[in-house]
């Protein structure tokens, strides 16, 4: 396990979204606001659990996880797709592999 990562956490850049976007079908509005966006999380760790608030001027969530168990949830930040995620330990990276309801 890395260290804690608790803390408020402020996003630098987000390159290549309107294609990761495209990718998934998402509509191109969407596209556009998520483009503006510089969403804020916050990270409360407890040992291998997680809590992260993602707040933005768009949409505030949360999303609880523990490290090593696939979780059900939905793409609230984006499009409220349903996916499974399995967020795992890389060293001292965090890894999240998505399952969705797109096939490709």
């Amino acid at each position: 396990m890395a260290s804690d990562l608790s803390g408020t956490w402020n996003l630098l850049s987000s390159d290549n979204v309107e294609g990761y976007m495209r990718a998934l079908d998402i509509d191109f509005v969407t596209h556009k606001i998520a483009k503006m966006l510089k969403p804020q999380k916050v990270i409360e760790q407890n040992g291998d659990s997680f809590t992260i608030h993602t707040n933005s001027t768009f949409r505030n969530y949360a999303v609880k996880f523990k490290v090593g168990e696939e979780v059900d949830g939905d793409n609230k930040g984006m499009d409220n797709r349903k996916c499974k995620s399995l967020v795992t330990w890389d060293n001292d990276k965090f890894t999240c592999v998505q399952k969705g309801e797109k096939k490709d």
